[in-house]
This record gives structure tokens, C-alpha cells and sequence, in this order.
């Protein structure tokens, strides 16, 4: 009998809503596909856990457990030292209950769980059949320990004395790549993060400007240098061309580069080499993005060899000015975070090495559809190659894959896809864009269906969608990327300190604050016994929560409008799946059209262009109905017992939810 595989093809933020819209303007096809071919819930929704947010989620659907269960309850964990921290949770140490790759690889089957953000990494198995990479963070493999230099905008010009080198330009307006402030030649090497570093993370919310909400607005690296006559090459210069210097390497490594005419004497590329004595260029730019270009890098006195993209932005016809934009150098050779080692190597030599992406400046329209975008293009077929040459190379019988192009791109952009006056962004160019990233997710798809007639079982699921908030006026509370100060503040719940002026410190003052509302959700009780600085008296827990939960329901916008849309104790929100000691002693949800783009919502939530936060589920190949439509509420919970029974092996022993079996073929 012929061994049946199945391919979970996760993609981050992939939206039901978005998909069917999508689809009916014929630009997803390979999903029409996969629908004819296969079975899926109405309208293709999952109902998905709480809270809406990535290593949960992920956790839920490879072990059909709830965050209650599983215990990871947001993205971040929290200190249990200090009320204001968060740990480090993309960490299967911390995961509570079974995984299904786990049960696999017990079953005698080969598995890979290929960057699975949710208690994947550290590999949770010892057997030999059970491979993984990377995982530690969601953005794209090798993001989290091999990026040894960001992003730069480069702009040389004429006008411009000398070369300047600025570290992380925080960008709010969308302009320009001029250091116009004081200038900084070079700053301290960075060390590299490697996996596990960052294990905790203090971060006080106190502005729009910071936490989930200033993802669109993430610093760069800004390099400004002079346009010459060139100088000291030691192979024959071009006749006509001109000489620009690129600072990389945190500021510390020169790049010269020539500005080139054509026969017009019209100038329109740049020829960037290693130094001087180079005969040949590193790369030649002109009008489109130039991928994984070879480099090497000193860190630490060691050399690096890393890849990264550039791309020619802009060329004066006269050679005055020139932007370009580097990509990150990400480390071509450390292979930490591959489990076995050998698969680096062996994907590598098939077919290159892990392209960078960005998630720089989205307020730069200008980088959108030039840089952000074709990023992703070429990230989404390097994995579509990858994860073919190991299933080519490697038999395995069930992948657990994940993409985060949609996710990321939603992070850039569904913010802005709404022309919202106080930052005068194009609301249509970040719809377009977002459109771009499904049009691309199809392609990344429809690279898969032909393993359907190879006997492979495919499932498509998402963690969860992503809203475009309708209101301008969303509350600081609820982001799961750090402690959020103002309401609780307001609220008289929560007070940071002063200096002897009166100046506000980033810093909680816990000898007179009761709670704090840290991460997504969640809010502890300074309480007495427990917390280190506690004040609250145990006797008075109950009585201070009420007054909490009263309080978040009173509390009205600047509109008078009411921001908070749930607020349950501990053991009541158990009926939400998320309760116990990894929860706060309140569980709160902000009123829908005041929410981020996921995480502060119920599962069930809309927003603007018809987005939502609800995830994706659809089933096909051997096993699944063909073109069938169940009108069972399938869960995030019922795809791990699902592909249990699709493989014949034992469900998760922690397992919560039910196989979709309507969906069986038989």
C-alpha cells in the first residue's frame, strides 16, 4: 500500500475575506483550483483561537491545543520578575502541550517543519526523522541570526561634501535619504543576535509611534556620499564615469562604485565593486532589483560571506545625484538553525542561497513597489524551490511549511490603505500593494498543485487574517509588543516615574502602580506575595479586578466612543481558551474598528476592503472531497486531529479540537 504524505502549506495572515474578493476579480486562480480539487469551510473561513496573533496560533494548529492548554498567550511571554517584561516565546521549551510532528516521527514518519512559528525550534524530538529549520522568528529564514547589516538608502550628489554614515533613521514622513541632522561617520558594531539572546524585552508603549503599530514606520540606514571625478583605480575607469562611495557594515566598510553613461552619454547604472583593485563589479544597477549579491564581511575579525539585494532607485541623466537602496547581508554559511545541518548545504548548492526581504520604510511610496515587493517576489519562489528540491531529495511524508509574505506586507501596509489625513498616505498604492502579495501568494501556491496528482494531501491554513482599521483613533492598549502605559495610566491603575523636575522616566513606579496591562490582552494585578514590588493585598485582588473590568467598559475615545469590547476575569476567559498562570488576571479585547491588525481582536472582527481577522482552511488530494463546501465551523483546533487521521496516527495527546471528517473522502 502506497504511504500517504500530506503538505501543510501555512501562510501568515492569509484572509478568507481578501481571498474570495480576490478570486472573483480572477486574480487567484491557483486557488480556484485547489477549491475544485478539494473541501473547505463556508466562504473558506476557519474559526480562529485567541488571541489572533502568530506562536499561538501556529501552536493551536500543530497541536489542536488552546493557548490555555499550550500556554503560549501571546506573541511575547511574560517575566515573571518584572510586570513590564516580556521573554522570549517563539521556543518550543515553552510549549505545554504535544506537537504533531512530534507524534509523526513516533509513527516511523519522515517530517520536516520547515520555519513554523510556534514551538517548533529547538527541534521538540530527538528521532532522526523529524528535521527542522529555523523557526525563532516569523519573518523569513536566517532573519533572526545570519542578518549581519540592515537596510540602506544611499544618495550621492554633487553637492554633498563627504561621506556621512547614520544608523537607524527613524522615517514618519516618507521623505527623503538626507542626513540633515548631525551626522555620525560610524557608530559601535552591533554583535550578532544569535537564537535565544533577546530572551527578554522591556518595551513602554507610550506613542503611536512605538510597539505593533509603528511597524510601517521601522528605521533605516542612511549613507550619504559626494559624487567625483574617480580616483586611485587601479583598472582602466570607463570613459565619462563619475565616483560615489557606499558605507555597509554598520558604517565600518567601504563600497566604491562608479556612475556609468550609456553610448548618450546619458548616465543610467551603477557598477559597484568590492575596492579599487577589483577588475570586475560586484554588481551593475540599473531599472530592476539585482538579487543575493556575493559579499563579505568583516565581523569580530572574521570574515563573512553574505548575500544581499540592491536596487538603482533613481539616476540624474547628468550624473548629480544617484539613490540606491542595499538590502540586508545575511550570512550565507551559519546554519544554527538547521536541523540537520546538511539540508543548509544541500538547499543552498541546489538552489541559492536564503534571499533577504525588508520591512523598512513603507511610508517611502517610492520603495513600496520597487524594493518591499519584489523582496517578496523573490523570497516566495526561493522557498517554492526549496521546499520542491527537499521533497525531491529527502521523501518525507508530511511538511509543515509557513510563509510571511502576507503577514508582512499587511504589517506595512493595511494601516495605510486607507488615506488617513494626519500622516496624507495613498490609501490606494498600499492596496494595490497588499493585492500584489496575494497575487504572489497564488503564484507561491499554484507552484504545489501538480503534487496533487502525485498523491499528496494538501492543506492550505492560515493563523489568522488582518484588519485595515476603519477608525484613525486606535486606543494605546492591546499591542502585544510591549507595555501599554496611557489607559491604565489614565485610568489611575498604573504611574511611572519622575525625575527631580517632574519629567516623565520610562519606568514604572510599582510603589504606587496596582496593574499594568502588559502585551496583548492582558492585565496583571500588582499583586502582594507574587510581584516583587507588590502593593495590592490578596484580600483585595477580587474587588480591584471588578473596578478594572468596570472601568475598561467606561472608557470612551476622544468620539465617546467605547474602546473595549470584552473584559473577563482569569477563569472566566477560559471559555476563550485562554486562562491560567501564563495569562493576566484580567483578559480584555478592544471594540471592532479600534483594533491593530490582529491581535487586540476577536477572531470574528472586520475591518476596511473587507478584510478580517478570521484564517483560512481548505483540504485536497487523496482522502478530501472534491469541490465540497461543509457547513461544520471548522477551528484552528480541528487541523492537527485532521492531518492525524489523514496520516492514520494517533492525535496530539493534548489535543482539544475534532477531525473535520465531513470533509472525508470516505
Amino acid at each position: 500500500m502506497k504511504r500517504k504524505k500530506v503538505l501543510i502549506l501555512g501562510v501568515d495572515g492569509l484572509d478568507p475575506g481578501l481571498t474570495n474578493r480576490f478570486r472573483s476579480e480572477g486574480i487567484m486562480p491557483n486557488f480556484d483550483k485547489f477549491i475544485a480539487r478539494g473541501s473547505s469551510g463556508k466562504d473558506l473561513v476557519m474559526l480562529g483561537g485567541v488571541p489572533t496573533i502568530t506562536p499561538p496560533m501556529w501552536t493551536t494548529l500543530a497541536t489542536g491545543a488552546t493557548p490555555a492548554t499550550h500556554g503560549i498567550t501571546c506573541f511575547w511571554g511574560q517575566s515573571k520578575t518584572d510586570m513590564a517584561t516580556m521573554t522570549y516565546n517563539l521556543n518550543s521549551m515553552n510549549c505545554k502541550a504535544e506537537q504533531l510532528w512530534n507524534v509523526t516521527t513516533a509513527a516511523g514518519l519522515k517530517t520536516l517543519v520547515w520555519h513554523w512559528p510556534g514551538s517548533s525550534w529547538p527541534p521538540s524530538s530527538q528521532s532522526e526523522l523529524l528535521h527542522v529549520v529555523d523557526g525563532t522568528q516569523p519573518n523569513a529564514i536566517g532573519n533572526g541570526d545570519c542578518v549581519v547589516d540592515d537596510d540602506k538608502l544611499v544618495y550621492a550628489s554633487v553637492n554633498i561634501e563627504k561621506v556621512l554614515f547614520q544608523a537607524k533613521v527613524p522615517n514618519t514622513s516618507g521623505a527623503g535619504c538626507v542626513i540633515n541632522d548631525v551626522p555620525v561617520e560610524k557608530s559601535d558594531d552591533v554583535s550578532e543576535a544569535d537564537y535565544g539572546s533577546a530572551l527578554e524585552m522591556k518595551s513602554l508603549i507610550l506613542s503611536e509611534h512605538e510597539g505593533d503599530m509603528s511597524a510601517d514606520m521601522l528605521p533605516i540606514d542612511i549613507v550619504n556620499s559626494p559624487i567625483t571625478e574617480p580616483v586611485n583605480w587601479e583598472s582602466e575607469v570607463p570613459s565619462g564615469a563619475k565616483e560615489m562611495t557606499i558605507l555597509v557594515n554598520n558604517g565600518m566598510t567601504r563600497r566604491p562604485a562608479l556612475i556609468l553613461c550609456n553610448a548618450d552619454g546619458k548616465y543610467d547604472r551603477v557598477a559597484v565593486y568590492k575596492n579599487k583593485k577589483a577588475a570586475e563589479p560586484m554588481a551593475v544597477l540599473a531599472d530592476k532589483m539585482v538579487s543575493n549579491v556575493l559579499d563579505e564581511l568583516s565581523k569580530e575579525d572574521a570574515a563573512i560571506k553574505v548575500n544581499r539585494h540592491m536596487r538603482l532607485l533613481d539616476i540624474a541623466e547628468d550624473g548629480s545625484e544617484v539613490r540606491l537602496w542595499f538590502g540586508a547581508a545575511k550570512d550565507i554559511e551559519k546554519d544554527v538553525l538547521w536541523h540537520p545541518k546538511y539540508l543548509k548545504k544541500s538547499v543552498v548548492e541546489a538552489v541559492g542561497p536564503v534571499p533577504g526581504t525588508s520591512m523598512s520604510e513603507a511610508r517611502n511610496e517610492s520603495l513600496v513597489k520597487s524594493v518591499l515587493l519584489p523582496c517578496w517576489d523573490i523570497y516566495t519562489q526561493w522557498q517554492s524551490d526549496a521546499l520542491h528540491h527537499l521533497i525531491a531529495t529527502e521523501n518525507y511524508d508530511i511538511i509543515f511549511s509557513h510563509l510571511h509574505n502576507v503577514d508582512a506586507c499587511g504589517h506595512l501596509f493595511w494601516y495605510l490603505a486607507k488615506d488617513r489625513v494626519k500622516i496624507g498616505n495613498n490609501g490606494k498604492l498600499y492596496e494595490d500593494a497588499i493585492e500584489w502579495a496575494y497575487r504572489q501568494t497564488d503564484r507561491y501556491l499554484g507552484s504545489f498543485l501538480h503534487l496533487l496528482d502525485e498523491g499528496w494531501t494538501i492543506l492550505v491554513v492560515s493563523d489568522h487574517g488582518l484588519l485595515c482599521p476603519p477608525e484613525d483613533d486606535i486606543p494605546l492598549l492591546g499591542d502585544g509588543f510591549g507595555c501599554n502605559i496611557r489607559v491604565l495610566e489614565e485610568l489611575g491603575y498604573t504611574v511611572l516615574k519622575r525625575d527631580e523636575n517632574g519629567n516623565e522616566l520610562r519606568e514604572v513606579d510599582y510603589s504606587k502602580t496596582r496593574a499594568v496591562a502588559n502585551r496583548g490582552n492582558h492585565i496583571h494585578i500588582n499583586l502582594k506575595g507574587r510581584q516583587p514590588h507588590g502593593i495590592v493585598e490578596p484580600e483585595d485582588k477580587y474587588n480591584l479586578e471588578t473596578q478594572i473590568i468596570n472601568d475598561l467598559y467606561s472608557y470612551r475615545n476622544a468620539d465617546g466612543k467605547r474602546i473595549v469590547s470584552i473584559a473577563l476575569r482569569n477563569k472566566d476567559a477560559a471559555i476563550l481558551g485562554l486562562t491560567g498562570e501564563e495569562c493576566g488576571d484580567i483578559l480584555y479585547w478592544l471594540e471592532e474598528g479600534y483594533n491593530r491588525l490582529h491581535g487586540d481582536s476577536l477572531p470574528t472582527f472586520q475591518g476596511m476592503h473587507g478584510t478580517t481577522v478570521s484564517p483560512v482552511f481548505i483540504a485536497a488530494g487523496p482522502g478530501i472531497k472534491e469541490n465540497y463546501e461543509t457547513t461544520r465551523t471548522i477551528r484552528s483546533t480541528d487541523v492537527a486531529p485532521t492531518v492525524a487521521v489523514l496520516l492514520d496516527v494517533p492525535m496530539p495527546k493534548d489535543c482539544e479540537g475534532a477531525p473535520v471528517y465531513q470533509i472525508f473522502a470516505e
